[in-house]
Order: structure tokens, then C-alpha cells, then sequence
């Protein structure tokens, strides 16, 4: 199955997943990239359509305007001349000329749209790590209050000579380190958001967080932007070798040219009536860096077919490789489940000994702190996979 989105997920997200990720016609683009990035895209793609619609007509030769002043000693003339010399038939090569012109522009186009899949993954990616930021400041105040608990008590087991000072000692330092922590997480989540800014137009806290699903190796390969991107290479690439071939073909051209004379200078010899001449050219270039050029061609084409093959190969091996990071962070999940099991088993007898006055209060809280550690633990790991999830879905085209 594909991956999908939570129910639970804000209608605005729903947009971004299922538009983003599966190219709909709706574009959520416009609300998670900035206007600037965004307006950068528009160009690029309005620049797509322009080089493609030049190169669809880079068969077609330009007609030529000409206008001679000749300033002789003995006459002076004025003259316009206008011609054409148009390939009419280039064995096959005016056919790929248009075929290549609309491969590239589908190359052109995936490969925008490639771009900003990648970037939109980069604003959810910044997503889900402040969420778990959120989740680790959460962890480092509940490792605080242990450490502070834990201080206490070594203070007084000091103090009533039950334990060494060494003791406290490193008691402290883990304070303290836990305090440094907690200074370095705000820093980060800021380095975050700061980040996540540079990308979207709008605050972080408008989005809430997708939840994915996993997909089959199939359904990866058949809609992997990066193939389809490679194929439509292979694609081009096949255009441009035939055209290349097509270059040293015979070929035939229709030609017209038209002058006429404006001044004369009573020159008899020249009239100013207009003269016109037209017919049908047949070309056959001979070249000694035919077989180079047409070889070279055929090589660069070959290559996009092998590089393609190889990127399969890639892609499979990424897709395997992230099913087994999601197994690994489905083990975690599933270890830190059963010691949350223990957790509250032994809560259950640290609070009837505390009724019996055997256990103290500081020995529950620290207990609780560590269970509520453990359970931030599980929505970290779920986070986690999400980012692997991430980073499937954002190859989809």
C-alpha cells in the first residue's frame, strides 16, 4: 500500500502530502515554500517552456534580410535581397529534432519537480526534528529533576556519613551536564525553526505532523522520480544520438531569394525590376569526424541506459536498506514498550512501600521521571521513523 497521511492530520497538511507527494493539480507549494523560492520555480518552469518551444523550432532557418549600399566610383546602387535556405528532408533528423526538444523539456520538468519534492522534504524534515527536540527538552527536564533528586540524596547520605564525597561528587557532574544539555536542545530547536524559516513563508506552528504508512518495492520503482527522471535522459539522449547521425546524412533543402534594386545610377546594366530565383538543393556533407561524432553519441546514449540499470539497483538497495532501519527502530519500540511493562510493575511496589514508609517520595518521583522518560522514548522512535518514512515518500513521484 502507499503511504498515507493520519486522519488525524490538519486538513492544510492532507494538501501537502497527498498534492506534494503525488503531484495533484492543487499546488500546496505556495503555502509551505517561501514566496521567493516559489517565484524562483515559476521561472524556471515559464524558462522550461521557452527553451523547449526554441529548440521545437531550431530546425526551421531564420530568413535573411539584406540591404547593400554600394558607393562605386562610377555608380552608386541600393539593393534588398531576402532568402531562405530551408531543410525540407534531413533522413529522419527533423522528426528527432521535435521528439528531442520535447524530451528535454520532460526531462527538464521532472527534474524541477525533483527539486522541489526535495525542498519540501527539507521543511518536513525540520518538522519532525523540532518535534523531537520538543520531545528531548521534555526527556533533559525530566533527567533534570532526577539529577537534582539524586544530588539531594547523596547530599544527605554524605552528610550522615553512609556514603564518600566522591560520590556527590559525580552526582554534580551529572547535574551539570544534564543542565548543559538542556542549554544545547533550546539551541537547537532554534537552529531549527531558523532553518525551517528559510524555507516556508509561513510559522512552524501551523503545521502539524503527517503520519506515513509503508509501500511496496514495486510500487517505489514504478514511481520513483529519479528513474522516471533517468528515462526520460535515455529518452533524449536517443533523440540527440539519431540526430547527430541524421547531420551527416544527405539531405535536401528548398532555397528562394529575392532582390531588388532601389537606386541604379542609371546604370544600364541593372534594372530595377525584381529578381527572384528558387529550387531544391541536395546535400550530402562529407566529414572526417563523422564517425567520431556519431560513436561519441552513441556512447553518451548507451551510458544513460547503464546508468539507469544501475540506478534500479540503487534505488532497490535504498529501499531495503530504510526497511531495515524501520525494523530496527520497530525493535526499539518494541524493547522500550517492555521495559515500561517493568516500569509500572515496580511502581506498583515502590508506591505500597512508600505507604509502608519503607520507600520515601523522592524514590517514586525519581521512578515516575524515568517512566516518563521511557514513554517520551516510544514517540521519538515513532518520530524517527517517520524521517525514514520521509525520505521514501519524497521520491515518489
Amino acid at each position: 500500500m502507499h503511504l498515507i497521511k493520519s486522519s488525524k492530520v490538519k486538513l492544510l497538511l492532507c494538501s501537502l502530502i497527498s498534492i506534494n507527494l503525488y503531484a495533484s493539480n492543487e499546488a500546496f507549494d505556495e503555502k509551505i515554500i517561501s514566496d521567493k523560492r516559489l517565484e524562483t520555480f515559476n521561472l524556471t518552469k515559464e524558462q522550461i517552456e521557452q527553451d523547449s518551444s526554441k529548440l521545437r523550432k531550431d530546425w526551421i532557418n531564420p530568413i535573411t534580410y539584406q540591404y547593400k549600399k554600394n558607393l562605386g566610383e562610377e555608380y552608386e546602387t541600393a539593393q534588398s535581397i531576402i532568402s531562405i535556405n530551408q531543410p525540407i528532408f534531413q533522413s529522419g533528423g527533423i522528426y528527432k529534432a521535435i521528439k528531442y526538444a520535447d524530451s528535454s523539456y520532460d526531462y527538464a520538468s521532472i527534474e524541477l519537480d525533483q527539486q522541489k519534492k526535495e525542498l519540501i522534504k527539507q521543511a518536513l524534515n525540520l518538522l519532525y526534528n523540532i518535534e523531537k527536540t520538543n520531545l528531548n527538552l521534555q526527556k533533559a527536564k525530566y533527567t533534570l529533576e532526577n539529577a537534582k533528586i539524586d544530588v539531594n540524596r547523596k547530599k544527605e547520605q554524605v552528610l550522615n556519613g553512609f556514603l564518600d564525597a566522591s560520590f556527590l561528587d559525580d552526582a554534580l557532574l551529572t547535574l551539570n551536564t544534564t543542565k548543559h544539555n538542556l542549554v544545547d536542545l533550546k539551541y537547537q530547536k532554534q537552529e531549527l525553526i531558523n532553518n525551517f524559516n528559510n524555507i516556508s513563508s509561513q510559522d512552524y506552528t501551523k503545521f502539524e505532523l503527517p503520519i506515513f504508512k509503508l509501500f511496496n518495492e514495486k510500487e517505489f520503482i514504478e514511481n520513483n522520480i529519479e528513474l522516471k527522471k533517468l528515462e526520460a535522459d535515455i529518452e533524449k539522449k536517443g533523440n540527440y544520438s539519431y540526430m547527430t547521425m541524421a547531420k551527416y546524412l544527405p539531405s535536401v533543402n528548398a532555397f528562394y531569394t529575392y532582390s531588388k534594386y532601389h537606386e541604379t545610377d542609371n546604370n544600364t546594366k541593372l534594372t530595377k525590376e525584381n529578381d527572384q530565383t528558387f529550387g531544391l538543393s541536395l546535400n550530402i556533407p562529407l566529414d572526417t569526424r563523422t564517425f567520431n561524432d556519431i560513436e561519441s553519441k552513441k556512447i553518451d546514449y548507451l551510458k544513460s541506459k547503464l546508468n539507469f540499470e544501475n540506478s534500479v539497483d540503487d534505488e532497490k538497495t535504498f529501499f531495503k536498506t530504510k526497511l531495515e532501519k524501520l525494523s530496527m527502530l520497530d525493535e526499539r519500540l518494541q524493547i522500550t514498550k517492555e521495559d515500561l511493562e517493568v516500569y509500572d510493575s515496580i511502581l506498583k511496589i515502590i508506591n505500597e512501600e512508600k505507604e509502608a514508609q519503607i520507600k520515601t517520595q523522592s524514590d517514586v518521583d525519581t521512578l515516575q521521571n524515568s517512566q516518563k522518560i521511557k514513554s517520551l522514548d516510544l514517540k521519538i522512535y515513532e518520530i524517527e521513523k517517520q524521517i525514514e518514512l520521509l525520505e521514501m515518500y519524497a521520491k515518489l513521484q
